[in-house]
């Protein structure tokens, strides 16, 4: 039997709470592998906004870490079965590259795998405002079959804590791959609204 591999990237946009909090959920799912692979400047921007303990966290968590430049990894092959990836977040420069096929790292070559073997790759974009370059290349990889998710919080949830909200996102990333037996997310429910 195939493990349930999922694939999460991480770039140098701002949000590395976000894919911490992925990995720290997907970790919570025994039967997930998780394939990490961090872009040089990710590991700078793990590291100014969420420590070095945290960086060593998301490392110890995941299943394989992966180096950005090892473009031999298995997870560069469309050979090597997953249930999706998760780039979270999703720099502008990534984005870039996965909407024009630049495979020129690990990253972008996993998700390029990705979209030619059908899978869910999901991209939390992390910029604004957007100008019409960021616009089109979020319209070529939804396109192509990717699912393009700006982490956008809840406020309907009513978060209380910053904790709240990024936990919200991550479950909702998590969602998309639809390996859970359950919505990780809490849904929307308009009777909540009459009972407050």
């Amino acid at each position: 039997m195939t493990p349930c591999r999922v694939v999460v990237g991480v770039t140098g946009a701002s949000g590395a709470g976000i894919s911490l909090r992925i990995v720290e959920r997907l970790a919570e799912m025994k039967s997930v592998e998780i394939h990490l692979v961090l872009s040089q400047s990710a590991r700078r921007t793990v590291l100014h906004e969420e420590g070095a303990q945290a960086m060593g966290r998301m490392l110890s968590l995941a299943s394989v870490n992966h180096a950005v430049d090892d473009i031999g990894a298995a997870i560069a092959s469309g050979s090597f079965p997953t249930k999706g990836m998760i780039v979270a977040p999703c720099s502008m420069r990534t984005l870039t590259a996965i909407a024009t096929g630049f495979s020129d790292n690990l990253l972008t070559r996993a998700a390029d795998v990705h979209l030619k073997e059908r899978r869910k790759l999901v991209l939390m974009t992390r910029e604004t405002p957007l100008h019409l370059i960021h616009l089109r290349n979020m319209c070529t990889v939804t396109e192509a079959g990717a699912i393009v998710m700006p982490p956008v919080p809840a406020f309907y949830n009513r978060p209380q804590r910053v904790f709240d909200i990024v936990d919200q996102l991550a479950a909702r990333a998590i969602d998309q791959l639809g390996i859970a037996p359950a919505p990780q997310a809490p849904i929307w429910q308009p009777h909540m609204e009459k009972a407050r």
